[in-house]
């Protein structure tokens, strides 16, 4: 005779968990769940999410048709995950010629944002879990409209460094807001809050930096670098992922002060500060870098804000120096995006990366596109090809020194700088655009946080 207790009797399953690991099992998207059982994606979405609780029979019905639509071999789950990536595009108003290729998008505005707008849900979605119950005291960091004194702004830089600050939370919760996916960038990263001190540190806009790509034809170009000469210097050059400003401020061309603090006093000191030293992890050296370039590429087609951009000297302070190729990988974000990276990860044979064996040794894939690559090969699709949304993005270039070129083409020994401080580019930007705007307009007067609410 044993005195073991008995096993304690285990929590049932939420209706949330039921659906969702049934729908994960089945290898079925939201949009597949939607179109086959004829409950609308956004119901199926506040089901998984615990927002709502399915009646029942509705419940049963959406397990009954992904069972009645379960595939019995791996080469019939290649069939249905493939044409599940078709079906995707088109749903996102893509075209798709000769079953891969595809084709140019049409060069309107609105027409690329509705492409985005998938990829913009499943990136809120994503920060559900982190981000809905801060959201009472991240809307108290934005201004009322009513309460801003154009004259009595004062920008100011707040460094976002500890990912679990509510600082970080706080440019996190405004990106989700913009049109167009932010990714959280490559490599070496700076993020900054640009606060109003005349205004209690309201928020007023975003900066985000992170490693270049390390081929870019349009830069490389400009620059005249040779490739010895690219591998010593690219750690001197960083990529603006994100600029932009959040009402009632972005009505008052708070965007246009974004853009000119990336290349601020500030910004360079912080980049000093964080990376001037830092030996790297995979050469093993110390690459004495100064930020003396930043680049950044328009989010829909041909930039507006950049172009005609000057600063206090009267000079561009954004170079337009061509277009990227149209290629990249948003159109494949959200569910169908996790249904290949687990296709990825089924087909791959442990240790089967390109991931540098000193970045870390979890095994997993380099980064997304490399998980797209290896998924669009295993359903026989050319991955090149399947980039190519034909988005197209203006490039330009920022210095930060009057002898950027030659100093990364290693001719100079000294950067001549040309940055200036917060402070006086925030003056430039009120004078010049912030006070005269306000005047011509009153809208910006009613902006209200709560319109802002991401999650209820």
């Amino acid at each position: 005779m044993t005195n073991a207790l008995p096993a304690p009797a285990q929590e049932p399953e939420s209706p949330a968990a039921i659906l969702r690991h049934a729908r994960t099992a089945a290898g079925w998207s939201q949009v597949r769940l939607a179109r086959e059982s004829g409950v609308p994606q956004s119901s199926i979405c506040k089901y998984e999410c615990g927002q709502r609780t399915p009646r029942a029979d509705i419940l049963l019905r959406l397990l009954q048709v992904m069972k009645a639509g379960e595939v019995d071999s791996p080469e019939q789950h290649t069939e249905v995950l493939r044409e599940r990536v078709f079906a995707h595009l088109r749903e996102q108003g893509f075209h798709v010629k000769d079953g891969a290729v595809l084709a140019p998008v049409q060069d309107d505005k609105d027409h690329l944002r509705r492409l985005h707008a998938e990829a913009v849900v499943a990136s809120r979605e994503r920060a559900r879990k982190a981000l809905a119950h801060q959201e009472g005291r991240l809307l108290s960091r934005l201004a009322p409209g009513s309460e801003v004194d154009p004259r009595r702004i004062r920008p100011a830089l707040v460094h976002v460094d500890d990912y679990r600050s509510q600082d970080s939370a706080m440019w996190r919760w405004c990106a989700l807001h913009w049109s167009v996916p932010v990714s959280s960038g490559y490599g070496r990263r700076l993020r900054f809050l640009i606060v109003d001190q005349g205004h209690s540190d309201r928020v007023m806009g975003l900066i985000g930096l992170a490693d270049p790509v390390f081929a870019l034809k349009a830069r490389d170009t400009v620059i005249g670098w040779s490739p010895q000469q690219r591998q010593e210097r690219l750690a001197c050059v960083m990529d603006a992922f994100v600029l932009g400003a959040v009402p009632p401020y972005s009505h008052l061309l708070a965007g246009k002060l974004a853009a000119l603090l990336a290349t601020s006093a500030e910004v360079r000191d912080a980049f000093a500060d964080r990376y001037g030293h830092k030996t790297t992890r995979i050469a093993g050296r110390d690459p004495q870098a100064q930020l003396a370039l930043v680049t950044t590429a328009s989010a829909l087609g041909r930039s507006s804000l950049y172009n005609r951009l000057r600063g206090p000297d009267g000079g561009l302070a954004f170079h337009p120096v061509g277009y990227t190729a149209g290629s990249g990988d948003f159109h494949f974000s959200g569910t169908i995006y996790d249904d290949l990276a687990a296709f990825a990860a089924a087909g791959a044979p442990d240790g089967s990366t390109h991931r540098h064996a000193k970045w870390d040794s979890s095994g997993s894939f380099r980064n997304r596109r490399e998980v797209l690559s290896r998924a669009f090969q295993g359903l026989g699709l050319n991955p090149k090809k399947m980039r190519l949304h034909g988005v197209r993005r203006q490039i330009f270039l920022a210095p930060l020194a009057a002898n950027f070129d030659r100093w990364l083409r290693q001719e100079d020994q000294q950067l001549q700088w040309a940055t200036r401080s917060t402070a006086e580019l925030g003056e430039w930007w009120q004078d010049r655009w912030a006070i005269a705007r306000a005047q011509s307009t009153t809208h910006w007067r009613s902006f209200d946080p709560s319109s802002w609410r991401l999650y209820t």
